[in-house]
């Protein structure tokens, strides 16, 4: 928590004595400009302690967005203020580019617009990633459409979540699967937009587990809204669907969650076994219990570059397919996404998974 706060005041800090120092402004305008900077980051807290469940709602989502949008806009300020930094340094940069200059701000406004205007675009787009698999365990074709990370509230509402179902029910899917955080963090916006019942249309059963976030918004009330919604919620359980068997894990947020070879106790391993699992930790434990396939979401592979570096670093697999013996993987990066709709050197996905008999 200490390095969640001191690193972007500290960022904070750092680009506002470049603004201030950039702006050829009267002292007055630039303190205003150094201010507005700092309400728009304190805007951020408004949506991680909800304080905008209390405000109308176009005024919550507005508050929502640019609090979260401020603390990527600081990242690639502060990214680009250091590299100007480093070429005046080296005296490849004259020192009065960065002091009391039009140009040179009306340059960084220029590239920021075109970056995030891109960022925004891309995560629009959703990539339709497709993977196939055999299996001996399997007599006839089986398809699929998983999902992660829909953060459903107040920036991906309902309107946004019915364009996705209608890419859903295009695949003709059998069964979809949801790896967790349906929820972004409020339920006001999911209630008061009856959004279960876009779930309702999907036109094949729909199974999930919990992610991180479902506990950030109350564990309760989203088992509730899974029930509206007609969701088979897998929390720490097993089902199965013709010869697939499908063992669904409470979250790590849990710290009493079941042990992985407690739940597959109860499984059919002569199915075809997939794991939900939100957060991709200990892969290992999937292959030890021969589950055949494990999907995940949690890291958004980092939701932009270079974030997604970190979580590269941090995850035995942080995006994509990954194999360990027998058992397959793949780690998405998220339909949705938390906050700010930028997707810069990552993107937003859903995952068309075609099971198919050995041959």
């Amino acid at each position: 928590m200490l390095v969640f706060l001191l690193l972007p005041l500290t960022a904070l800090a750092y680009v506002g004595w470049h603004i201030w120092q950039l702006l050829p402004l009267a002292w007055g305008w630039r303190v205003l400009a150094v201010l507005l900077m700092l309400g728009a980051f304190m805007l951020l807290f408004a949506s991680i302690f909800r304080t905008t469940d209390s405000l109308p709602m176009p005024l919550a989502t507005a508050v929502y967005e640019v609090g979260t949008s401020s603390i990527i806009v600081l990242l690639y300020l502060t990214m680009l203020f250091l590299a100007l930094d480093v070429l005046r340094l080296v005296r490849l940069l004259p020192a009065a580019w960065l002091h009391n200059n039009w140009w040179t701000a009306s340059g960084i406004v220029l590239c920021l617009f075109a970056l995030f205007l891109y960022g925004n675009l891309h995560y629009r787009h959703k990539h339709r990633e497709e993977v196939q698999l055999r299996s001996a365990k399997l007599t006839k074709p089986v398809r699929l459409v998983l999902m992660s990370d829909l953060h459903l509230g107040y920036h991906n509402r309902r309107r946004e979540f019915a364009r996705w179902v209608d890419m859903i029910n295009n695949e003709h899917p059998d069964m979809v699967l949801v790896a967790g955080d349906i929820i972004d963090g409020s339920m006001r916006p999911l209630r008061e937009e009856r959004m279960h019942e876009e779930f309702l249309r999907i036109d094949a059963p729909v199974f999930a587990c919990l992610g991180n976030h479902e506990y950030y918004s109350g564990e309760p009330e989203a088992r509730q809204f899974y029930r509206d919604a007609d969701i088979c919620l897998l929390r720490d359980t097993t089902t199965q669907l013709g010869e697939i068997c499908i063992a669904g894990r409470d979250d790590r947020t849990n710290s009493r969650r079941l042990p992985l070879k407690n739940i597959m106790k109860e499984a059919d391993t002569s199915k075809f076994c997939i794991l939900l699992d939100h957060q991709p930790y200990h892969l290992e434990q999937a292959e030890r219990e021969g589950i055949d396939f494990q999907f995940s979401g949690h890291t958004h592979h980092g939701q932009v570059w270079p974030i997604s570096w970190i979580t590269d670093a941090m995850y035995e697999c942080a995006f994509g397919r990954h194999q360990r013996g027998a058992t397959s993987y793949y780690v998405s990066s998220g339909i949705g996404i938390w906050g700010c709709k930028f997707r810069i050197g990552t993107r937003s996905e859903y995952l068309v998974l075609n099971i198919l008999p050995a041959q």
